[in-house]
């Protein structure tokens, strides 16, 4: 019987770090034949999380160019994939979450006839301009898919109530604990001289992340004068902030917060520093999707800097909370966590519904199972 050919497209890091794993999964299958496809939607940051992994691509289609708008992404996605298509005529293509990456793969496949899966299926918001344009990203690529793969069982609810055939969806978990758990496993010194110079068990570090679209401008101004008001009122605090390479992103950071000191302005690291962070600071505050899940089994408390999370479940069981870009609401909900210790353990200590670490197992067996391969359907992960 010849393999059943799955081809993986992504572009982004964060789609890397959780598509890792399940790149890993589907080669570990001998009925199973990878093609890994990417589109370096994010350049520098995917090709860290590509070495971190061992992960080779068999086609890079390097759309990446300064100040690229959404449809140059998509349009450069579509046309890049018509060759390894045409080429290699994958049984499967498989993508992942919310970029326009996502839904470029999906809208090729769906243009030749191809099935599509989706990997981190369901999550909403029930908004599409936040976050813009993930949540639309993700429901067009819900659409154009044929199988679902919903880390929760919310997120197959979800995906019941706008229609969606429930045998079609397959509830995984999700990836990137699979991803954090590994990298977390190993032993790690920082190489950067700045990091390394902080004293994690003296200073209480604030881990920052902040890119999305909706927190540009004055929103991204509003969060960086609340971390620059930490660390003026409470000496122990330090700020590591990784700034993301968007420009509007690093104009506002740098200008905000270049010269301040206790803040330390970092290019963005790699992943195996990002896990490393995690396990050392005290708190992480960030408006990324990925993190949201990550740092809660590092038992991080998570302040989102966003005023709706597709992830509300974290919210549920006590892992995150939502504090948005008001100053004076940022402020206050970092000086909460670091005044009260029975709230900082109430976070820290709450269950992550995210994930046990074997999700791409089960989206491999799933796969196995819709091309007949397996005869049993492997059983949901019960969050």
């Amino acid at each position: 019987m010849p393999k059943k050919k799955v081809m993986t497209v992504f572009g982004t890091r964060p789609e890397a770090i959780k598509m890792a794993p399940v790149v890993q999964a589907l080669r570990s299958s001998e009925e199973l034949r990878t093609v890994v496809v990417v589109t370096a939607q994010h350049r520098e940051m995917l090709d860290q999380v590509l070495d971190i992994f061992g992960i080779t691509p068999d086609y890079d289609l390097d759309i990446m160019q300064d100040a690229q708008s959404l449809s140059e992404i998509v349009t450069r996605t579509l046309l890049g994939l018509e060759e390894p298509l045409e080429k290699e005529k994958p049984d499967l293509i498989l993508v992942h979450g919310d970029t326009a990456t996502t839904f470029a793969g999906a809208l090729s496949g769906f243009y030749r006839h191809i099935q599509v899966g989706h990997v981190e299926a369901g999550l909403r918001t029930h908004n599409k301009y936040s976050p813009y344009p993930e949540e639309m990203n993700r429901r067009l690529a819900g659409c154009l898919s044929d199988i679902h793969f919903a880390p929760l069982g919310a997120h197959r609810d979800n995906l019941i109530s706008e229609g969606t055939p429930q045998e079609s969806i397959h509830v995984t978990g999700n990836t990137v604990i699979d991803a954090l758990l590994g990298m977390a496993s190993i032993p790690y010194g920082f190489t950067c001289p700045r990091l390394a110079s902080i004293d994690y068990t003296r200073s209480r570090v604030l881990l920052v992340t902040a890119h999305r679209r909706e927190n540009l401008g004055e929103p991204m101004r509003r969060i960086c004068r609340a971390l620059k008001t930490l660390v003026e009122i409470r000496p122990d605090v330090e700020v590591v902030f990784p700034v993301h390479l968007n420009p509007a992103v690093r104009q506002d950071v740098f200008q905000s917060l270049g010269d301040t000191p206790r803040i330390h302005l970092l290019n963005p690291v790699d992943y195996q520093t990002m896990v490393a962070l995690m396990s050392r600071c005290y708190l992480v505050l960030t408006d990324s999707g990925g993190l949201q899940e990550e740092a809660p089994s590092l038992d991080k408390p998570v302040l989102v800097l966003r005023d709706v999370t597709e992830r509300p479940e974290g919210v549920e069981s006590g892992t995150l909370a939502l504090v948005g870009t008001d100053e004076e609401r940022v402020v206050s909900s970092v000086l909460k966590l670091l005044d009260d210790p029975c709230e900082y353990r109430r976070m820290a200590k709450a269950r992550n519904p995210y994930g046990d670490g074997q999700a791409a197992l089960r989206i491999r067996d799933a796969i196995l199972w819709k091309f007949g391969i397996n005869p049993l359907r492997p059983r949901d992960f019960q969050g």
